[in-house]
């Protein structure tokens, strides 16, 4: 693996940011974690993350709004948006506003460290150039 990724998990729910945690950690990526938008973007404009695990419903600050912040603020930072409720207008709002991918709840852990791989791979080669050929 080249140099670890900064990767900021954004999930309402404790269980799937202490489950991301442990596979990313695993993988030898470095983790921030947030429990709603509004600490997202905090977190976000702090660390420079490159990728963002972001759930869609969460209180104080939905996925989607925190998308369109970070996106704004760090144009290079790449989202993955993440969804028990993965309706067409879902999806369709969050590549517009510049998801990466939208990924169904709940995920297969395989999958997650496939995507990981592919990232670290194209982090390396082409150092943050905006790719959206994988998702």
């Amino acid at each position: 693996m080249s140099e670890p990724l900064k990767i900021l998990i954004v999930d309402d729910q404790p269980g799937v940011r202490y489950l991301l945690d442990i596979v990313i950690r695993e993988v030898g990526h470095q983790v921030y974690t947030a429990r709603n938008g509004l600490e997202a973007v905090d977190i976000a404009k702090a660390s420079h993350p490159d990728l963002v695990f972001m759930d869609v419903r969460m209180p104080l600050m939905g996925g989607l709004e925190a998308l369109g912040k970070i996106k704004a603020m760090l144009p290079e930072t790449e989202v993955i948006i993440m969804t028990a409720y993965g309706s067409e207008e879902t999806v369709t709002r969050a590549m517009e506003g510049g998801a990466l991918c939208c990924i169904a709840k709940p995920f297969d852990v395989e999958k997650i460290k496939e995507l990981l791989e592919n990232l670290e791979w194209k982090h390396s080669c082409y150092k943050k150039t905006l790719i959206r050929d994988y998702a």
